[in-house]
């Protein structure tokens, strides 16, 4: 037994080092695919010395719920082929009206924004945006590491909140702010998501990012997914940590808000529907919770209420201790003694 646990030990050492060498070189990894590789290969250090039953549960597990998650991928496109036009004036009407004239993304780029030169802040938002890819796997993880009843919920609310932005983005077709300057709809506006990767140092990353925001659907920006899981991940956590984990825990939404309106990748309304979207679905998957809760303490109480004895039947039952009288000898005895008072 020890021989395998440093047997782990050594492969979960060598595992962290390969990936952080992996991400100094080539970056955060942000396709479904290569997440789901290297969550096997890490969960799988931990089945190492064990039965092989171990690590197919943690593949029966797993790969469904990444299944579902590349078919949302691919699926983001499909309101491409169905004819609806997408709304690409709509939302900057919408965010010119909340803001009395000014559009959010342009007035931040005025501000901060410099084609010149890459900022550091440019770093620190190109961070918090591809958080969004990395995040919510970590969490997984973590939880089906502690407790796979914790990590069942958790996936549920990811899995309903995708289902969920796949039909909006199915049904209302969306243009992000980039993509409404490209129109000449708006002021000139630059897409900044993968542009902190100079400051980091990982233009290779870079590269990657841009390809793969290439390979989705351009007007999937309602509502905003990134801004949505940053709800989920903070409803979730925040009532499980310590209290100093959750200030930032309660900033991340809104971290995650200022680096999409910032960057270019969505309005301030995309936001807030986003908002909308990861309350809701805390909100019934918690009351699914309580509804489940219940019937199941409700039919242990049947059951245990159907295998309980009467007390009655017990001492009715109840066999006889030797040298005490009996229930019969008891009643004769009563009746003598009504007899003799009597007389």
């Amino acid at each position: 037994m020890r021989r395998w646990a440093k047997a782990r030990r050594c492969a979960t050492t060598a595992y962290f080092v390969v990936l952080v060498t992996s991400i100094a070189i080539t970056g955060i990894p942000e396709g479904r695919e290569s997440l789901l590789l290297w969550v096997l290969a890490g969960l799988g250090t931990r089945c190492i010395g064990t039965s092989w039953r171990r690590f197919g549960r943690v593949l029966i597990d797993w790969i469904p719920f990444t299944g579902v998650l590349v078919v949302y991928d691919y699926s983001r496109g499909i309101a491409d082929n169905l004819g609806i036009a997408a709304h690409v004036s709509a939302p900057v009407r919408i965010d010119e009206w909340l803001f009395h004239g000014t559009l959010p993304t342009v007035w931040l780029q005025q501000q901060l924004y410099d084609p010149i030169a890459v900022r550091w802040y440019d770093g620190v938002v190109t961070l918090i945006y591809t958080s969004h890819f990395v995040l919510m796997p970590v969490a997984a993880v973590i939880l089906y590491v502690r407790n796979r009843s914790d990590w069942t919920v958790f996936i549920s609310r990811v899995i309903a909140l995708s289902l969920a932005g796949l039909g909006t983005y199915i049904l209302i077709p969306w243009a992000p702010p980039w993509y409404a300057s490209d129109d000449g709809v708006t002021q000139p506006i630059a897409r900044l998501s993968s542009r902190g990767f100079q400051v980091l140092h990982l233009n290779h990353a870079s590269t990657l990012l841009t390809n793969g925001q290439a390979a989705v659907n351009d007007v999937a920006a309602m509502p905003s997914l990134h801004a949505a899981t940053a709800t989920v991940i903070a409803l979730y956590f925040i009532p499980k940590v310590r209290w100093w984990w959750r200030i930032p825990l309660a900033c991340y939404p809104l971290a995650m808000g200022f680096a999409l309106v910032y960057s270019g990748e969505h309005y301030v309304v995309d936001l807030l529907v986003g908002y909308a979207y990861g309350i809701l679905i805390t909100l019934v998957s918690v009351y699914v919770q309580r509804q489940l809760a219940a019937r199941k303490a409700a039919k242990e109480a049947a059951t245990e209420d159907a295998t309980q004895v009467p007390a009655e039947w017990l001492t009715e039952n109840q066999p006889a201790v030797a040298g005490a009288p009996s229930s019969a000898t008891r009643s004769a005895s009563v009746e003598s003694n009504a007899e003799r008072g009597d007389r």
